[in-house]
């Protein structure tokens, strides 16, 4: 199984970006995928996390009402629509696969996670 983070780069304050995750290979059966992102000199911090169905998502509170997460599972593939962006969101963006198809309490905790992609850059410039 991997993952693929894509869509990172470089950003004015109060721009957007759509990063996308791409699941390949044998997977487990129903998954949740989060989104994690790490700062220089920072911890791996929660963005976001989306249940199997798409139906329901969890956001930190330092994204909501900013970032949307969606998913298309013909596809494989998990989105995070990020608008205004500020430069506090630059980081490595990771995406990772939780073995739970249901949004749970430690669903902001990346130890519980199984599987992670190598993550993708998102520099926003002030």
């Amino acid at each position: 199984v991997q993952l693929q983070a894509s869509g990172g780069g470089l950003v004015e304050a109060g721009g957007s970006l759509r990063l996308s995750c791409a699941v390949s290979g044998r997977t487990f059966n129903r998954y949740t995928v989060g989104w994690f992102r790490q700062a220089p000199e920072k911890e791996r911090e929660f963005v976001a996390a989306i249940e199997w169905t798409g139906r329901r998502t969890v956001y930190s509170d330092s994204v909501k009402d900013r970032f949307t997460c969606s998913r298309d599972n013909d596809k494989n593939t998990v989105d995070l629509q990020m608008n205004s962006l500020m430069p506090e969101d630059t980081a490595i963006y990771f995406c990772a696969v939780l073995n739970r198809p249901y949004i749970w309490s430690h669903n902001n905790e990346a130890a519980w996670y199984d599987l992670w992609g190598q993550g993708t850059q998102v520099t926003v410039s002030s």
